[in-house]
């Protein structure tokens, strides 16, 4: 069984590539990122280095063109401000979460499904991705949660013939979960990058940054990448 693990660079997806590698070894793991039009390349640059960590290839897919008109204040061409609040707080606004990027997740799972039958044609394959239950709480990301990510997984699995399927071990755990898990298995904490400002350090203030710190505080350990 080959592993194509959805990478970001972040907590999550640095947890799930190194459960990737456990349960497969690394001759069975690539990892894949996508630039989707964010403002800042810190993600992916952190994405880079976690794959040359564990030493699995690393492709990069360009899929920026879909969101070109979305005003998500992620992307490169918003004026609009990130939130310098949690994710509860802004959903108290009644508004949602402002740094949903639409339907982000299911684009990137379809065309990971994609590279997934190119690259290994005919093959089966899982593809991992990190999402988890904090981040579907409340529908936060509704793109996170446990019914999207099976509603997903069945739909590739009947489009690919059965060769492909996806995988979310932690979407019935929380941040502090996946760290732990992280912490277990030698996940390096300290080449990630989650802030959603693209500046020199992380902000510490936006929903990203105080999920994560929160994360390593219920550990009990300071963040290695501070």
């Amino acid at each position: 069984m080959k592993a194509i693990v959805l990478s970001s660079g972040g907590v999550d997806s640095t947890t799930c590539l190194a459960l990737a590698v456990s349960e497969r070894g690394r001759e069975n793991v690539v990892a894949v990122s996508v630039y989707y039009g964010q403002k800042h390349k810190r993600e992916l640059e952190a994405a880079r280095a976690v794959a040359t960590f564990f030493d699995v290839p690393h492709y990069e897919l360009d899929l920026s063109a879909v969101f070109a008109v979305s005003n998500c204040p992620l992307l490169a061409h918003s004026d609009a401000q990130i939130a310098h609040k949690s994710y509860a707080e802004q959903l108290k606004d009644g508004a949602g979460v402002e740094t949903y990027v639409p339907f982000r997740n299911g684009l990137f799972l379809a065309a990971v499904a994609s590279f997934a039958g190119g690259i290994y044609p005919k093959q089966d394959v899982e593809i991992y991705i990190g999402a988890h239950a904090d981040d579907a709480a409340g529908d936060a990301y509704a793109d996170c949660s446990e019914a999207f990510i099976s509603a997903m997984s069945e739909a590739v699995k009947i489009g690919t013939y059965e060769h492909i399927t996806i995988k979310a071990p932690f979407v019935g755990m929380n941040k502090a979960a996946v760290v732990a898990e992280g912490l277990r298995l030698g996940a390096p904490y300290e080449l990630t990058w989650s802030c959603y400002e693209g500046q020199e350090k992380p902000c510490g203030v936006c929903g990203t940054c105080r999920d994560r710190a929160a994360a390593f505080a219920a550990n009990g350990i300071a963040d290695p990448a501070l």
